[in-house]
């Protein structure tokens, strides 16, 4: 990540749980949006580019055609689940920043069991791998949590750190004792059965039935935390997990629980990349999704339908963001500076709502003191 993108993901980390996403939150996000557009097109302008033309590329690269459609839903789906990923664990009061690790951890277990199981029906394969990428990624999310909850020991920290031990061992897997024989294939694992990867739902787009897969768990996440009584739990113990303890609720348990229910889906997320896209376990199977994932999940402030509405919204920016570059010749990179701001605004959203609300009050207040000032007269 950038040094800009890494220090607004600090900033949003004061974002807890408790806030909700209210009509005032939702008036100042987008008022950071518009505000974002808004200094992209200045910096457009400065550059010599006409920002609707620049714009209405964006739009139609990643709205306009149905393949360009195919790649935003399909991006979509990778944003809301790894965002819903972290919402889950944030949601009990335990912030997993170690995704991206338990994603290629998933991706490695359903490749080699994509390969490697023969013989069997598409359906029992497809299965299997995903319950061997589930089981991979909440295992591997399973040790910070034990570490959180027994030694007390900074989860965020012991993530990061587990990030890289999760990428450089699968590298040397697919590079080392499970590269594959197969000629013209210069990195990666045995390619897995074809009869169970996913069917393409889109000609030439990324979109295919993985989709599904990711809608079902998306539904499960929303129903676990906004209607069961495990997610309202889950939230006494993110509001205050020492009142939740007294009132009865194992908070150790549920925190544990909520970290490895968030690697289990970042397993998830690896699956569906190497069924629906790679076909094998490639070393970049993965550019930094979580990282994006954690950006819409703060921001949404883990509101498990924000979290999807807003991942709508970066994907269009970033599969549009490839179009505006080739077809208006302007930098993708500008999109970047774009959700920087957007990030910054809503990381100094309290903040400026507070002082907007208090300069309205003294500008009422001072309009009162005039009126009667002029009745007295």
């Amino acid at each position: 990540m950038s040094n800009s993108l890494s220090q607004s993901i600090r900033a949003l980390f004061r974002l807890k749980p408790t806030q909700k996403v209210n009509r005032d939150y939702l008036v100042s996000l987008f008022t950071a949006v518009a505000l974002a557009f808004a200094v992209g097109a200045v910096i457009m302008l400065a550059c010599g580019y006409n920002p609707i033309e620049c714009y209405g590329a964006l739009f139609s690269g990643s709205l306009g055609k149905p393949r360009a459609l195919g790649n935003t839903l399909a991006k979509t789906a990778t944003l809301f689940l790894t965002g819903l990923a972290m919402s889950v664990a944030a949601k009990a009061g335990v912030f997993n920043v170690g995704g991206e690790g338990q994603l290629y951890m998933g991706a490695m277990a359903a490749a080699v069991v994509g390969a490697q199981v023969k013989g069997a029906p598409a359906w029992v394969v497809v299965v299997l791998a995903l319950l061997a990428a589930m089981l991979a990624g909440g295992l591997y999310a399973l040790l910070p949590g034990l570490l959180k909850v027994k030694l007390k020991v900074d989860e965020v920290i012991t993530t990061i750190m587990l990030n890289s031990v999760a990428i450089f061992f699968c590298s040397y897997l697919a590079n080392g004792p499970l590269k594959t024989a197969e000629r013209g294939i210069a990195t990666g694992t045995d390619s897995i059965m074809k009869a169970a990867a996913f069917t393409p739902l889109i000609k030439l787009s990324n979109l295919n039935t993985g989709i599904f897969y990711a809608a079902a768990m998306a539904l499960f996440v929303w129903y676990l935390m906004s209607r069961s009584s495990i997610g309202f739990e889950m939230k006494l113990t993110g509001d205050n997990d020492r009142f939740a303890k007294y009132g009865g609720i194992h908070t150790g348990k549920l925190m544990l629980w909520s970290m490895v229910l968030s690697g289990a889906i970042c397993g998830m997320v690896g699956m569906l990349e190497i069924f629906g896209l790679h076909r094998r376990f490639i070393t970049t199977v993965s550019n930094e999704f979580y990282f994006d994932g954690m950006l819409v999940a703060m921001i949404m402030r883990y509101n498990p339908f924000g979290v999807i509405l807003m991942s709508f919204f970066f994907a269009i920016l970033n599969i549009g963001s490839k179009s505006m570059e080739l077809t208006a010749g302007i930098s993708s990179e500008l999109i970047l500076i774009v959700q920087s701001i957007i990030i910054f605004f809503m990381a100094a959203e309290g903040g400026i709502r507070k002082m907007l609300s208090e300069r309205a009050l003294n500008k009422r207040a001072r309009a009162e003191l005039a009126g009667k000032e002029v009745g007295v007269k």
